[in-house]
């Protein structure tokens, strides 16, 4: 399976935070399935660890892409069809992050491996 993994999903797995659950722990741990990490997340954490309302075990510049290495996650770019998607997207979804990752997943055929009911 494909999955595009949620900027909170990726967090929570990276410090193995118990409120990632069992089912979201197997679909990352299982070596049958492609995990995509947004650029969209990578710039999120990157503002918000600057902002201070992150803390990483160290710079994201090294923590992402060496996470992202770790645990086999590849990365997903941002095109001009997934920004011009956002256009398209209910109101509900609010957060641009969010609305990003919505965009990529539609636009991209891949499901979000997240936690929030709205873009899930």
């Amino acid at each position: 399976m494909k999955l595009i993994v949620d900027t909170q999903v990726f967090l929570w797995w990276l410090v193995d935070d118990p409120a990632l659950s069992g089912r979201a722990r197997g679909i990352m741990r299982d070596a049958g399935n492609t995990l995509y990490l947004s650029a969209v997340s990578a710039w999120e954490i990157a503002i918000k660890a600057a902002l201070g309302r992150l803390e990483l075990s160290g710079e994201p510049t090294l923590v992402i892409p060496e996470q992202m290495a770790a645990n086999s996650i590849e990365p997903l770019p941002v095109q001009i069809s997934h920004a011009l998607h956002v256009y398209s997207l209910p109101a509900h979804h609010r957060d641009p992050f969010d609305r990003m990752l919505v965009a990529q997943s539609q636009i991209e055929g891949l499901p979000i491996l997240t936690s929030d009911v709205r873009i899930g």
